[in-house]
């Protein structure tokens, strides 16, 4: 059994479709439309099952679109863990213009929580990282949904079993106030987000490879999270620790839809910690995973074929 969880608290039904040109007012007559399993946590572990992992993946599921979501998981390598949550669990939809190739990504909010599923579904994420043992990696990834805490990772990083290594990447307050209020004795082992999430925390545009690294170090020196990684697109991934600067950049590939590429790095990256990696070797295998994800359709994710063969095409620098 692979050494990794995931957490999704805001999963989704993510549908893809096309269309020949999106435009605002007349009736768009979409192709077919794919469903797949989708949230932060889902696709960490749908990519890391891809790669070869036995992953297990809590998420909160409700209504028919969370029974939907659970049987389109069976046959996925990934072991389920649903947690029960009322209401109805979000759709989200996807459309790409073909005269133009851009895509239209809509994402619906989900359904509200309140303090006590909160903490019972902390409670099950301690329990599970447990059965684990030791040196777990638990991946808490998505957005968070309304009414959970924004210190729902600081308070799950408490309450996880002393030797399991959490790795965050999550979006706006949540992230606000893991960066605006960092606390030692709530810190993640990574942190990881991308080139957006990090300008705006920065507040100011990282233009460069040196900028996006300095700032991820000074996340470190302030003791957001002993690593952290920032993702800048087709130029690849910065990493920071209190002894490394790192930029695995991965070679150029065609595109085809940017859906799942940092969901798949995240996979990638926490697959090579369970399996006792080094934080080079992480990096690289993330970013080559990543590469792998734009070259699919849709919402499909990274093919462990292609990861296999990008990994020896990608490149890592130490910039000072």
């Amino acid at each position: 059994m692979t050494k990794i969880l995931t957490v999704t608290l805001n999963p989704a039904l993510d549908v893809s479709s096309a269309a020949d040109r999106v435009t605002p007012g007349p009736k768009i007559r979409l192709d077919p439309p794919v469903a797949e399993p989708g949230g932060g946590g889902i696709n960490v572990a749908r990519a890391a099952a891809k790669l070869g992992a036995s992953p297990r993946a809590i998420a909160a599921l409700g209504g028919a679109t969370g029974q939907r979501i659970a049987g389109l998981m069976a046959g996925s390598g990934v072991r389920l863990i649903p947690f029960d949550l009322p209401g109805e669990t979000r759709e989200n939809l996807a459309v790409t213009d073909r005269e133009t190739g851009e895509q239209y990504r809509l994402q619906r909010p989900g359904p509200d929580w309140t303090p006590a599923l909160e903490q019972a579904i902390t409670a099950l994420i301690a329990t599970e990282a447990a059965q684990i043992g030791p040196d777990a990696v638990v991946v808490l990834s998505g957005s968070q949904p309304p009414g959970i805490s924004d210190s729902f990772p600081q308070d799950l990083s408490r309450a996880l079993p002393p030797k399991a290594r959490l790795i965050i990447d999550t979006s706006g307050p949540a992230l606000e106030r893991l960066v605006g209020q960092p606390e030692p004795t709530a810190k993640p082992l990574v942190l990881r987000m991308d080139q957006s999430e990090s300008e705006g925390l920065a507040g100011r545009p990282l233009t460069d490879i040196k900028a996006s690294l300095d700032f991820a170090a000074s996340l470190v020196a302030r003791g957001v999270a002993d690593c952290v990684v920032v993702a800048r697109g087709a130029s690849g991934s910065v990493l920071a620790t209190d002894r490394l600067r790192l930029h695995a950049r991965p070679p150029v590939v065609q595109v085809a839809s940017k859906i799942g590429a940092g969901d798949s790095f995240t996979a990638a990256f926490a697959l090579a910690l369970a399996e006792g990696e080094d934080w080079p070797s992480a990096l690289m295998r993330g970013t080559a995973a990543a590469a792998a994800a734009v070259m699919t359709p849709g919402t499909e994710l990274c093919r462990a074929t292609d990861a296999a063969e990008l990994l020896g095409r990608c490149t890592l620098a130490a910039p000072a």
